[in-house]
């Protein structure tokens, strides 16, 4: 795609990217929380692109008169500068057009959102609840390097250690469009711990990473809820095992049943809870907006589809392979020590080079 067809996209971001910047100020969108708040995610959205338009601008204008020193100039000194100087600016013109394009590619709405993630063993018995506590502290240290927030909300452990299922939420900035590459059965092959024979066996643990609705994405009716305590029960002490503080909600329309018993306060569960519940009634409908994306792929790495087995954590030759990308990593320790930055990039390269072949680029 030319130049200047790049230049004609810009443009219209630019008209946008005012228009936006004038309406946040006006008396009618400061008064609605709601409208308020969805500009200003829009402008802050658009940030990046301006930039990098005014960065290729700048560029282009400097290219431009370069060219028109090395017309006029006699003295050749000068000319070689020209030139050296000439030859630099044009080595910065694709990599900036290449940045410039993804940039414009539509983005899903919901990557700058938080993220709720859960992780639940599947196949493998006591295996797969270890694995799944594996998985669990991968992410937790990938987390914790990124200096994002983590709190969580449910947790059923494994009999033998690990995790049948722990669901937590991820606070920070851009965390879903990060995190939702995550989606989907994750597989372990190694000798287990209770193995006399040295088998190797393989399990596995299925990861649903869903964009937290924020408070203005849907409204919960009061009546439409019903709310039941319960004691605690797990670790935690007297306070846990003998208060009415853990709290379940159903919501009656749909069926959608969430509890939480991770704090030792009724408020703070019933906070939790409800956070959870308006996620997960959120993500029914933005789960029909994947299905949808991907009738009209015929490959797409981040389908949504939490059945498809994603990648392999192979134990014993010290790999870890993403089956979506056919790529293969020899650093299975760092990946389980949270080192996924570059299996994560790598992912979204992939999709990026799908959509800019979608778009015409």
């Amino acid at each position: 795609m030319s130049n200047n067809i790049i230049l004609e996209r810009l443009r219209g971001v630019v008209d946008r990217f005012e228009e936006v910047g004038r309406l946040i100020t006006q008396p009618d969108v400061t008064s609605d929380m709601k409208k308020y708040v969805q500009l200003n995610k829009e402008y802050k959205s658009l940030e990046p692109i301006i930039e990098a338009y005014k960065e290729l601008k700048n560029v282009t204008e400097n290219i431009s008169s370069t060219k028109d020193i090395l017309a006029t100039e006699k003295d050749e000194e000068m000319r070689e500068m020209a030139k050296i100087e000439l030859a630099e600016l044009e080595e910065q013109v694709d990599p900036l057009e290449e940045k410039i394009k993804i940039l414009l590619l539509p983005k899903d709405p919901e990557d700058d959102k938080n993220a709720v993630m859960e992780i639940r063993a599947g196949t493998g018995g006591d295996e797969a609840s270890i694995f799944a506590g594996d998985l669990y502290r991968m992410y937790m240290k990938f987390c914790e390097a990124r200096r994002w927030k983590t709190e969580v909300t449910r947790v059923t452990e494994g009999t033998v250690g690990g995790y049948k299922e722990v669901v937590f939420s991820i606070t920070g900035e851009g965390v879903y469009g990060i995190m939702k590459y995550e989606s989907g059965v994750h597989r372990v092959q190694r000798v287990p711990q209770t193995e006399t024979q040295g088998r190797v066996h393989t399990s596995a643990a299925t990861i649903a990473v869903l964009p937290e609705a924020d408070e203005f994405d849907i409204e919960l009716k009061t009546e439409d809820i019903r709310k039941d305590t319960y004691c605690a029960s797990g670790p935690g002490g007297q306070s846990v095992n003998t208060t009415y503080s853990a709290i379940r909600l159903t919501h009656i329309p749909s069926g959608l049943v969430v509890t939480c018993q991770d704090e030792k306060s009724q408020l703070k569960n019933l906070d939790k809870a409800m956070k959870e519940l308006r996620t997960r009634l959120y993500n029914l409908e933005y789960q029909k907006y994947l299905d949808e994306i991907s009738s009209k792929r015929k490959t797409m790495v981040s389908s949504g589809d939490r059945s498809a087995k994603i990648r392999t954590y192979n134990y014993p030759q010290g790999r870890v392979t993403d089956h979506r990308i056919n790529l293969t990593m020899y650093n299975l320790q760092a990946v389980l020590d949270g080192d996924i930055v570059e299996m994560l990039d790598k992912l979204q390269m992939a999709e990026n080079a799908e959509r800019l072949k979608e778009s015409g680029f």
